[in-house]
C-alpha cells in the first residue's frame, strides 16, 4: 500500500525526560512516542516535531508528523500509542495530512506559556510544573516591559549560547503578563523561538517584576543585543508549548488554540 503522512498531537509532562529529542540519555519523548506508534504500525516510526523542547518542559499540544504504509483509523492509532505510551504523554488526535505537510516548517506559529509561583512558601502539587519565585513580583510592570519585545527584533539578548539557529531575528505578535491569585503567568506567541528565549525573557523580566530594574530596561537588552546584559535563565519547570498553528491545514484540531488571523503569511524561521 502506498506510505500516507500524518499529523498528531501530543501533550505531555516533561518532568523526568531528557527533553523532547531523541539522544543518548532516556528517556526522551519523541523516542517514547516513536517506539508507541512503531507497536501500532509494525514497522519502525520516525516522527518530526512543531518544536523541541528542553528537559522539564511541558506540552500541551506538541504537534508531529510520521509516515506510515499502515492505514488505520484514526481513534486506532490515538488508542493504540496510548496503550504503550509513558503515563507522562498522551496522544491527543491523528488527522490524515498531504505530502507538503511539515510539523515544524509548515507552522507559521507558535505559543508558549510560562508559569510563576509567586509566593513565600514552595510548592508542593505543583513541584516540577511551574517556577517558584519566593519575593514579590509586580505582575503589571512586567506586562508593561514586556510589550517592547512585540514585533521584528534581533534576540540575541535572550538567546542562550549553544543555539544553532541561523538568524536571531524573530517577530513576536503578542505577549502579555497577568496574575492570578498567587501565580504570575507570561504567555507568548511568535512565528519562531531561538534557544531558550522564553525562559530568558521570563528571568528578565522576573527582575523587573522584582524592582531590580526599571520598565525601560527590556528596551535596552533588544538594543544592546548581548546575552551577558540580561537576566538569568528562569527553570524549565514552569514553561509549557502550548500550541503551533497551520493556517493552510485549517481542519488540524491544533489551530483552535490560537487565534490565528486567516490572511496572516508571516514565515517561521
Amino acid at each position: 500500500m502506498s506510505p500516507i503522512r500524518l499529523a498528531a498531537g501530543v501533550e505531555y509532562d516533561g518532568s523526568g525526560f531528557f527533553g523532547w529529542q531523541r539522544q543518548r540519555q532516556s528517556p526522551t519523548v519523541q523516542a517514547c512516542v516513536e517506539q508507541a506508534l512503531s507497536r501500532v504500525a509494525n514497522h519502525p516510526i520516525t516522527v518530526h516535531c512543531a518544536g523541541r523542547t528542553d528537559a522539564g518542559v511541558h506540552a500541551f499540544c506538541q504537534v508531529i508528523h510520521f509516515d506510515t504504509q499502515s492505514h488505520r483509523s484514526e481513534r486506532s492509532w490515538v488508542l493504540g500509542a496510548n496503550t504503550g505510551l509513558h503515563p507522562g504523554i498522551s496522544l491527543l488526535w491523528v488527522r490524515p495530512v498531504d505530502e507538503q505537510f511539515h510539523a515544524r516548517f509548515s507552522a507559521r506559529r507558535r505559543r508558549y506559556r510560562y508559569r510563576i509561583l509567586n509566593r513565600w512558601v514552595r510548592p508542593a502539587v505543583d513541584r516540577g510544573r511551574v517556577a517558584w519565585c519566593r519575593r514579590p513580583l509586580d505582575a503589571d510592570l512586567m506586562h508593561q516591559a514586556a510589550q517592547a519585545l512585540l514585533g521584528e527584533h534581533d534576540f540575541s539578548s535572550f538567546r542562550a549560547v549553544g543555539c544553532q539557529a541561523r538568524s536571531p531575528v524573530r517577530r513576536v505578535h503578542a505577549i502579555s503578563v497577568a496574575r492570578h491569585d498567587d501565580e504570575v503567568v507570561l504567555d507568548i506567541e511568535a512565528n519562531a523561538f531561538v534557544y531558550h528565549m522564553v525562559r530568558n525573557i521570563a528571568g528578565s523580566l522576573m527582575t523587573i517584576g522584582r524592582g531590580e530594574r526599571p520598565v525601560d530596561w527590556m528596551q535596552t537588552l533588544l538594543a544592546l543585543t548581548d546575552r551577558t546584559r540580561a537576566g538569568a535563565t528562569a527553570p524549565a519547570d514552569g514553561l509549557y508549548f502550548m500550541a503551533p498553528a497551520y493556517p493552510d491545514y485549517p481542519g488540524l484540531p491544533v489551530n483552535d488554540r490560537i487565534d490565528f488571523p486567516p490572511d496572516d503569511r508571516s514565515v517561521a524561521q
